[in-house]
């Protein structure tokens, strides 16, 4: 595992710097994974951290890009936006919808594709999952090219929502994430090379 001295605080520090500096001391940088070459960032351990995770729900509050009454819903992008969405949702009294990978909803879905270094993907939601006018906050754990994030963004809009804005974890820089999804509110609470 590498030193965690190339992870930046962005906004977790509006915690607390100690609150802060607990946090990054908990993600692993497991280099060579999944291919030789990355670093990867293992968020894992905060969540297995009671006050790992409790400090990170209340960072991405205090740094939520838009006042919460600006938005109706929180959306978790596949699959550790699964992880920190609903957490969030919760403590800010909002409903959660899960943005998936093709063929994992059962019910009738509208879906929107992307293009990958190595191919294109699609993400769905359900067809009624977010209604026309509803305003839509989309959590993700990391944000790297931003093609998951903008598809997502394009999918909400195309169900007739609005995209308040994002709010990630993590932003490795370098590959112009934030850039594509500049005309939308975003937030960050730490970054790294990538």
């Amino acid at each position: 595992m590498t030193a965690q001295s190339d992870i930046r605080i962005s906004k977790l520090d509006l915690v607390g710097d100690e609150d802060a500096a607990h946090v990054v001391s908990l993600i692993r940088s497991i280099p060579g994974f999944p291919k030789e070459g990355i670093i990867f960032r293992d968020f894992m351990p905060v969540l297995a951290d009671a006050r790992g995770l409790d400090i990170l729900i209340r960072a991405l509050e205090a740094a939520l890009p838009v006042p919460a009454d600006r938005f109706d819903l929180v959306a978790g992008l596949e699959a550790r936006g699964f992880l920190f969405g609903p957490a969030l949702a919760a403590r800010l009294g909002k409903g959660f919808v899960a943005v998936r990978k093709a063929g994992k909803l059962p019910p009738q879905t509208v879906g929107e594709s992307y293009t990958l270094e190595y191919g294109q993907a699609t993400i769905e939601i359900e067809t009624d999952a977010v209604a026309p006018g509803q305003r839509v906050l989309v959590v993700d754990d990391l944000i790297a090219t931003g093609g998951t994030a903008k598809a997502a963004a394009d999918l909400i809009e195309k169900c007739g929502g609005e995209v308040a804005g994002f709010s990630f974890v993590m932003e490795l820089e370098g590959l112009q994430g934030t850039a594509l999804l500049s005309d939308y509110p975003l937030s960050t609470l730490v970054t790294m090379p990538a």
